[in-house]
């Protein structure tokens, strides 16, 4: 293999990994995948940046929402500097989230996607989106 082959698989790999360990509930999984200083952007929200904050996204993410991914597809660039997902959510609202609608244990499913940085192997940028208008009309409905 080349070295931008390489590069490329290393990338998709540790997607691989983070993705799988997001829904086994592996936070631990999902951390190991990322750089100290990783840089975090909040669907319509701020950046944080650095694992500990991340960490604690996770564990608020856990006892609000319960999710699991669906349908992933995985792209990297070829030199395995960039890469994103592409995915469903299938979901379950736990518990009220600050500035949401209530939580009643509302299903939603919602089509979502995330980008990705890479530095020294390991994810130094994790971006997602999806449509919250789309969440909060099902959650709401």
């Amino acid at each position: 293999m080349t070295a931008g082959t390489t590069e490329r698989a290393a990338a998709l790999a540790t997607l691989t990994h983070y993705y799988d360990a997001f829904n086994a509930g592996d936070h631990d999984g999902m951390l190991a995948c990322l750089s100290a200083d990783v840089a975090h952007d909040i669907n319509q929200g701020g950046r944080e940046t650095g694992k500990d904050k991340f960490r604690a996204f996770l564990k608020h993410m856990e006892r609000t929402y319960a999710e699991r991914l669906e349908n992933i597809v995985l792209m990297a660039s070829g030199d395995g500097t960039r890469g994103a997902a592409e995915f469903i959510v299938h979901g379950q609202y736990l518990a009220d989230d600050e500035g949401l609608p209530p939580a009643k244990g509302q299903r939603y499913v919602l089509p979502a996607g995330g980008f990705f940085e890479f530095q020294d192997g390991l994810i130094s940028r994790v971006t997602v989106y999806y449509n919250l208008a789309d969440w909060i009309a099902q959650v709401s409905a």
